[in-house]
């Protein structure tokens, strides 16, 4: 098996050179949002001291952290995906011996992740020169704990991504579901706004929900800014959304493929 994941990794890994426009379009896109918040909410905060606790060195420490833990764990298999259920070029991944979404789709995906992040990480670094960030409340010990977390974000957002995407077999709005699942992780992520600046009731809302661990959750806990509590508990809800997202997409996926139908299959 562990072979089979090399090779995947070496044919992506090659095609994604091929789309280097496509991946620095990407890159902008990833680029713009925490860059601007991070300049709106760091002019506030400098003009009224802090906002809710909230310094102008904590907003430019949080959207840092938020360029990067965004694209790691960003999800494309709605894009790899859904077209070819839609078109019926499915039939050919169902064909081969492998788990078209958890292998090939997966790789994909990391492959996708692994050539931006090498012109983010000088970008990133630029940005450290220009905001001039104290990171003095990261520590090893959290930094390195913070990849774990990182990944089980990841692992959540990959999975509810590849439930939706398979709705696909139902429906051609796919998209549009997609869209709405990336409003609902904006709103309850932490991504437009840190969460502990929201209203309390979207505050609590967002404690038992998946989104908080795809961002908020990484972030505050790289910054050292949650106790040893926090953090537990977090990780048990991660691996519960964790499980609840693989017994989703397995429903849809096994549901989905005995209906689907294409020319030929």
């Amino acid at each position: 098996m562990l072979n089979i994941y090399r090779r995947l990794w070496q044919t992506n890994w090659a095609e994604q050179w091929q789309y280097r426009a496509n991946l620095l379009m990407y890159l902008l896109y990833w680029l713009v949002s925490p860059v601007v918040y991070l300049a709106v909410w760091t002019t506030v905060a400098n003009a009224q001291g802090s906002v809710q606790g909230y310094t102008a060195n904590d907003f430019v420490t949080y959207y840092l952290l938020l360029l990067m833990v965004d694209q790691l764990n960003a999800d494309i298999t709605i894009h790899l995906l859904a077209y070819k259920i839609q078109d019926g070029t499915l039939s050919g991944e169902l064909l081969k011996p492998i788990h078209p979404i958890l292998t090939n789709t997966l790789v994909n995906n990391l492959a996708f992740k692994a050539l931006p992040l090498m012109v983010m990480i000088p970008v990133w670094l630029l940005l450290c020169l220009l905001f001039r960030p104290d990171f003095g409340t990261v520590t090893l010990p959290n930094l390195l704990l913070g990849i774990p977390a990182i990944i089980l974000g990841f692992g959540i957002n990959f999975l509810f991504g590849a439930a939706i995407t398979c709705l696909a077999f139902w429906t051609t709005r796919v998209y549009a579901i997609s869209e709405f699942y990336y409003a609902l992780t904006v709103l309850f992520a932490g991504q437009f706004v840190p969460l502990d600046l929201m209203p309390p009731l979207v505050q609590q809302i967002a404690a038992y929900l998946p989104f908080q661990i795809l961002r908020f959750f990484p972030i505050q806990f790289i910054l050292g800014r949650l106790t040893g509590g926090e953090i537990l508990v977090n990780f048990l809800l991660g691996f519960f959304w964790l499980l609840v997202a693989l017994g989703l997409f397995q429903l849809v996926w096994k549901q989905g493929v005995k209906r689907f139908s294409a020319v030929g299959a």
